[in-house]
């Protein structure tokens, strides 16, 4: 069964950064892409970033704006996402998602889900 576990969330003030983490078991992810995605309250989910294990090739969605880095540890079986000068429109939880993502945002594409972590960015 696979699993993946979220961790990192928690408060920060506007301009500074917290780095998410999602470890995954149950199978090899090595084929397949980690992507995260993050729901505010009484907006709809949206994708942040992805990252495909094989290659490592990163994508980004729009509301990185270039504050984000994704990454992935093979040996760990870990992808990171690291998020640099928060702002409160960053408030929102996000989650880890694995799949074959062939079209990298859409949440269709990935089969397997974290429990989603909260971030929380006061002004």
């Amino acid at each position: 069964q696979v699993q993946l576990v979220e961790s990192g969330g928690g408060l920060v003030q506007a301009g500074g950064s917290l780095r998410l983490s999602c470890t995954g078991s149950g199978r090899t992810f090595s084929s397949l892409t980690t992507a995260w995605f993050r729901q505010a309250p009484g907006q709809e989910r949206e994708f942040v970033a992805a990252i495909r294990w094989a290659g490592g090739d990163p994508f980004y969605g729009a509301p990185t704006k270039g504050r984000f880095v994704v990454a992935r540890d093979l040996a760990k079986n870990t992808a990171y996402l690291a998020m640099n000068r928060l702002e409160p429109e960053d408030t929102a939880i996000y989650y880890c998602a694995v799949g074959y993502g062939d079209s990298i945002s859409s949440e269709k594409d990935y089969d397997y889900w974290g429990q989603g972590t909260q971030v929380t960015v006061s002004s």
